[in-house]
C-alpha cells in the first residue's frame, strides 16, 4: 500500500504528516519552510509511494473560511496540477492548532519545547491526518 500525505499549511513554515504504508498508523514528520515545500514534496514522492494527500483547510469555528483559506485553495490547486496522478483531499482543520498544543502539553515537555512551532506544525498535521483516516473517507 502506498502512504497517505497530511499537510498544515502556513503561511511560513508547513507542518507535514504521513502514514506508514499499511495506512494503519500517523505521524508528525517535518515541518518545512512554506517557500521549500514543493522541493519537499517532489524528494518525499520520488522516494516514496503516496496514494493521496490531505490538506488542512483552515475554517473559524462557524464554519467560515479563515483569512488564509484563499492561500490554501492556491496551494492545492498547485498540487493537483503537478501531481494530478495523487488525489487531494481538503479537510476541516479547526482547532488542530490547539489540539497539538495540548498534545505537547499532556506529554509532560518542557515549557520550550510547548512554545516550539515547528513541532506544534508537525502535531497538528499528524492530527489532521488521524482525524480523517478514523473518519473512514476514502
Amino acid at each position: 500500500m502506498a502512504r497517505i500525505l497530511g499537510i498544515d499549511y502556513g503561511t511560513k513554515k508547513t507542518g507535514i504528516a504521513t502514514t506508514d504504508s499499511l495506512q494503519i498508523i500517523c505521524s508528525g514528520l517535518d515541518t518545512i519552510p512554506t517557500n521549500n515545500l514543493f522541493e519537499f514534496l517532489d524528494t518525499y514522492i520520488q522516494q516514496e509511494e503516496v496514494e493521496r494527500i490531505v490538506v488542512g483547510m483552515p475554517l473559524h469555528e462557524d464554519g467560515q473560511p479563515a483569512q488564509i483559506a484563499h492561500l490554501v485553495v492556491g496551494f492545492i490547486r498547485k498540487i493537483k496540477k503537478i501531481y494530478p496522478h495523487i488525489p487531494v483531499v481538503e479537510w476541516d482543520e479547526r482547532g488542530s492548532s490547539n489540539a497539538a498544543k495540548q498534545v505537547i502539553l499532556q506529554s509532560g515537555a518542557k515549557q520550550k519545547k510547548r512554545r516550539d512551532k515547528q513541532l506544534v506544525d508537525k502535531i497538528a498535521a499528524a492530527l489532521i491526518l488521524q482525524d480523517y483516516m478514523e473518519n473512514n473517507v476514502w
